[in-house]
Formats: C-alpha cells, sequence, structure tokens
C-alpha cells in the first residue's frame, strides 16, 4: 500500500520510463511522481498500465520469480505468453506494474520490470529494429473510499487492488504528464545479405554435432 498525504485540489503526475542494460534483455524503469496537491488519497495503491509492443515480451517463469522474491509486482494480460514467437507472429501485451515509493523522493514511486526483445525479419540495410514504447498510464486505487469524480477517471482494470481491502475496488486513472511521449528500444537483427552464410554455417554446424553425437553413442553406447 501507498500512503498519499494530500489537501489542495486535484493531482496530478510526472512519469519517466527508462531501459536499462543492453541487447536482446533489459529492465524497464518506470518512475511515477505525484504532485503534493490533490485530495487525501490516504492507503492507496499506484500503478503504471503500458502496452509493450509485439517487438518485445515480459516473460512469464522470470516475472513468477521475482514476485515470488517480493522483487516486484506486477499483472500481465494476457498471461499466457508465446516467448518463441518472432515479432512479426506475435501481439501487443498489456501490463500492470505496481510501483514502490521510492525512499530518495518525497511523493515518488518506481518499479522495474525485465522485458526481452523478439527476433524481427532480416532487414536489407540497417543492423538495429526500432520499438517504440509509448507513455504508461498511471493509476491509482483506493480501497478504503472512493476519490471525487472531479478530479478522479474511473479506469477499467482487470486486476486486484493491494490494499489492505482484499475485496475488490475501483481503479482511478490521474492526469499526468509523460517526461517523453515515446522511448525507443533498438532491438539487433540480421542482414538479409547474409542469409546464405547463415544458412551454410548453420548447416555444417548442424552436420559435425550430428556426427560427433553419432561417433559417441557408437563407441561408448550399450546395444542389446
Amino acid at each position: 500500500c501507498v500512503i498519499l498525504d494530500a489537501q489542495a485540489a486535484c493531482h496530478d503526475a510526472t512519469v519517466m520510463q527508462e531501459l536499462l542494460k543492453e541487447g536482446f534483455h533489459k529492465d524497464l524503469l518506470v518512475k511515477v511522481e505525484l504532485s503534493v496537491v490533490g485530495e487525501d488519497a490516504e492507503g492507496c495503491t499506484v500503478a503504471a498500465r503500458t502496452r509493450l509492443p509485439r517487438g518485445i515480451y515480459v516473460d512469464p517463469y522470470e516475472m513468477a520469480s521475482l514476485q515470488q522474491h517480493n522483487l516486484t509486482k506486477a499483472v500481465l494480460i494476457p498471461d499466457v505468453i508465446d516467448m518463441e514467437a518472432p515479432e512479426y507472429l506475435a501481439t501487443d501485451l498489456l501490463v500492470l506494474l505496481y510501483v514502490e515509493p521510492d525512499p530518495q523522493c518525497s511523493h515518488c514511486f518506481r518499479g522495474a520490470l525485465p522485458v526481452h526483445g523478439r527476433y524481427h525479419r532480416p532487414a536489407e540495410d540497417r543492423e538495429e529494429a526500432l520499438v517504440v514504447l509509448k507513455s504508461p498510464e498511471v493509476l491509482v486505487c483506493c480501497c478504503d473510499h472512493r476519490l471525487s469524480a472531479e478530479c478522479w477517471k474511473p479506469a477499467e482494470v482487470e486486476a486486484a487492488c493491494s490494499g489492505k481491502n482484499n475485496g475488490p475496488c475501483q481503479w482511478y486513472s490521474v492526469t499526468h504528464k509523460p517526461a517523453y511521449e515515446e522511448l525507443i528500444l533498438q532491438v539487433p537483427v540480421g542482414l538479409r545479405q547474409h542469409s546464405s552464410l547463415v544458412c551454410v554455417v548453420t548447416l555444417l554446424a548442424t552436420v559435425l554435432c550430428s556426427s560427433l553425437i553419432l561417433t559417441a553413442v557408437c563407441k561408448y553406447g550399450h546395444f542389446s
């Protein structure tokens, strides 16, 4: 749960996204700063809802392990993900990331989500594909009381609120100002002119490995 102290008109928020690490495997860091103005929202939960394009995905098994160790908390929609599908056969993924208070900043929250790039089609003249991540939506859930409709817009969210009340409660969307409208992820891709070389090397490696395995089986195997 998150405790927010405010006494004035309405809340708004500033959102920033950042990608950490290199290559196909990255961490998506989301930071949310709520203004100190606004009605009292004590005991509310803050989350960031973002739509991941088909060029990246979240590993549900990795996410389950992180949640088991209380390192992050998120809801994936859908929760069944084809991690082997290439970019051109995949679909978008909706993620609700619960953000926790940042001890270094009052009224600030942060959360991290491990994301992975999918394989793209080979390109003609560039060695990277661009995946665009839009700014996430900031959501607040208050299980103990309802918020004013003048300041908060009700949102339909298929996820439980992690507040004190374990029953269903209403999520609200917060007006926010993104630090950047979108974030660009660069995913390495192959070049089409290298296709023949890649096929030949792959075939040779397959034949060599198969030969080594067959030789080892014939030499050390026990046949009745």
